[in-house]
């Protein structure tokens, strides 16, 4: 019988192997295909202009994103589902994805699309109705503590309202402002840029490190409140940085992806399957499966129907929906 660290480390390396595979399929396919030869001119410099602004420009820096978002959205919805003990908790159902949505909706509606430098500013506006929903999240959760029982609660509640704004506001837009909203609450990292990426990377950088270090403190908070304080955990105030890391991460990459539903909250239910409930693997499990996940998603939709995409996030949902029905059949 294998070693729960070295199964972990196996795991670890055929997914990093299959996120390499598909990097390389992903980067030969599209509406124009690149030979594999070619592909590595290009990436080492001696490829032809047509092909670098194809490959720099347009598939390798989706990928990044993709990669990126998946990892994020996975390792909020781990966070989410540890400090709730709620294995059905995820950005999503708690309204973080709403809130973003329901700000970038606002915004377009507001400025009916005349502002020049908009694509900078939506992310902005995403990251700050994230934060506006975790904020009313907690604050209407608070009664001498949160328990984990009123945060989901009060999450789905909050989800409602939002999704319900969203809807009217999207009601008074014109045809093309209503096409732009409603592509983007899909879930679409089409048309991103290196812009994108760097404004991504940091906060992915920063957070998934920081939440590897507290992996120790998710599963003290695992045990209960009781048994957590006992322990010498001071709870809420580590409830209150972990969910701040979950908005921060959820609420950065729906910035930049959109409204991608169902990865944060079935990559955690696979990696617990896959490497068991301990955080120290449970993580690293979920942040590698997210990335991959997306990544297979956007090759997916960039060439079942090319020359037309189908948005990453419909395809995350296909296969995350359907995982879901899976899991809850079985159970």
């Amino acid at each position: 019988m294998l070693s729960q660290k070295r199964k972990t480390g196996l795991l670890v390396s055929g997914l990093l192997l299959a996120i390499v595979v598909t990097l390389l399929i992903s980067l030969n396919t599209g509406t124009m295909t690149i030979g594999p030869l070619d592909v590595w001119k290009t990436l080492i410099g001696q490829g032809s202009d047509q092909n670098e602004l194809v490959l720099f420009d347009f598939r390798l820096t989706r990928m990044v994103i993709a990669l990126l978002i998946g990892a994020g959205m996975a390792i909020s919805g781990a966070i989410l589902q540890g400090v709730t003990h709620n294995e059905l908790a995820d950005p999503g159902i708690l309204g973080i994805n709403s809130g973003a949505g329901f700000a970038v909706v606002l915004f377009i509606y507001l400025t009916q699309g005349s502002t020049t430098s908009q694509v900078f500013i939506l992310p902005l506006a995403a990251l700050a109705g994230a934060v506006l929903a975790a904020i009313l999240i907690y604050l209407i959760s608070w009664k001498n503590g949160v328990s984990p029982i009123r945060l989901i609660l009060v999450g789905i509640g909050i989800n409602a309202a939002f999704s319900a704004l969203i809807i009217v506001f999207q009601l008074k837009m014109d045809p093309n402002n209503f096409t732009q909203a409603q592509i983007w609450l899909s879930g679409n990292i089409a048309g991103t840029d290196w812009t994108y990426t760097f404004a991504l990377l940091p906060w992915i950088l920063i957070l998934l490190p920081v939440t590897f270090y507290k992996a120790g403190t998710l599963d003290t908070l695992h045990l209960g409140d009781e048994t957590a304080q006992g322990l010498g955990t001071h709870v809420e105030r580590e409830r209150l940085v972990l969910l701040f890391i979950a908005v921060a991460l959820a609420g950065a990459s729906v910035a930049v992806g959109g409204a991608i539903a169902f990865l944060g909250l079935v990559i955690p239910h696979l990696a617990r399957k896959l490497v068991g409930a301990r955080h120290k693997h449970m993580l690293i499990t979920s942040a590698l499966l997210g990335a991959l996940l997306l990544l297979v998603a956007d090759t997916l939709g960039r060439n079942i129907l090319a020359p037309s995409e189908i948005p990453v996030g419909l395809i995350v949902s296909l296969i995350g929906g359907s995982y879901f029905v899976y899991l809850l059949m079985k159970s």
